[in-house]
């Protein structure tokens, strides 16, 4: 009980928080290297029955985790346009706007040397690269993209505002911000208001907690079944909760709503183009 309070209150220290993280992602890239995993969202699956999103047969397995991109990356069309991905893991979203949204060029940064390492290996599309950076200091010129994307990262970051306004620095003018995200409902008015206060026009935002529950639904009995078969005994119960299996205590608080996830498109300097949805 002890140590897991210092852990909590370490938590909120920014620069405990970001060591941690990237300690965890730095880890994951050395111990499992297995060039079929490129995904580490929730994913999406939409609980109206629309019509699924027309995948090539090789990206069919990451279904859910590859509309969750649909559903941020695209919500504006990205054809032609410079893309930067913050936070871009083990470069499957990346891949995906590459090959599927017809962007002209796509970078992703990851604080993971070692994720971005496995990244290059991995993937090749047309404009496609990836840079170690840090979302709080992004290495690139001002005015240097047309969309920024980032998706299930932020919670990571020692300090969002910082993350945010270097968003805005790197936004061309009228360029988008399409992001995603997860936080306990209680924090959602100051979650906006922090992303708000870089001066970016909030464009539209979306309630998408039920399809991520319906995608962890689908996606269960494979998700224990790699596990099982690739984890390590002693790291199976925190691959369990990382992965937001059912009745960990993510997914309870998603099913239960007491934590919602939210996905935004965010303008640099112009009026808006769609109307506002909070649920």
């Amino acid at each position: 009980m002890l140590v897991a309070r210092v852990i909590s209150f370490a938590y909120h220290i920014p620069s405990v928080k970001r060591l941690l993280w990237r300690s965890w992602y730095d880890f994951l890239a050395r111990r499992y290297r297995d060039r079929q995993w490129t995904f580490m969202n929730y994913g999406h699956r939409s609980p109206h029955g629309t019509a699924p999103l027309t995948l090539a047969r090789e990206d069919e397995p990451d279904r859910s985790c590859i509309q969750l991109y649909q559903v941020v990356a695209g919500a504006v069309d990205l054809t032609g346009r410079e893309v930067l991905e913050v936070g871009s893991g083990r470069g499957g979203g990346a891949s995906f706007v590459a090959r599927y949204l017809r962007p002209s060029r796509v970078v992703g940064v990851d604080v993971s040397p070692l994720s971005v390492a496995f990244c290059r290996a991995r993937h090749t599309a047309p404009g496609l690269s990836f840079e170690v950076g840090n979302a709080e200091r992004l290495g690139f010129e001002a005015a240097s993209f047309d969309a920024i994307i980032n998706v299930e990262s932020s919670h990571c970051y020692g300090d969002l505002g910082a993350f945010v306004r270097e968003v805005r620095r790197v936004l061309r003018p009228n360029g988008h911000f399409l992001y995603a995200d997860f936080r306990s409902r209680a924090d959602v008015d100051a979650w906006r208001g922090g992303l708000l206060a870089a001066g970016l026009r909030l464009v539209r935002e979306q309630d998408i907690t039920p399809g991520v529950v319906a995608a962890l639904d689908v996606d269960d009995e494979w998700k224990r079944t790699l596990i099982k078969a690739r984890v390590a005994r002693p790291l199976v119960h925190a691959f369990g909760q990382f992965a937001a299996l059912r009745g960990t205590v993510l997914y309870d608080k998603f099913r239960e709503g007491s934590v919602v996830y939210r996905a935004f498109v965010f303008q640099n300097g112009a009026a808006g183009i769609g109307a506002h949805t909070h649920h």
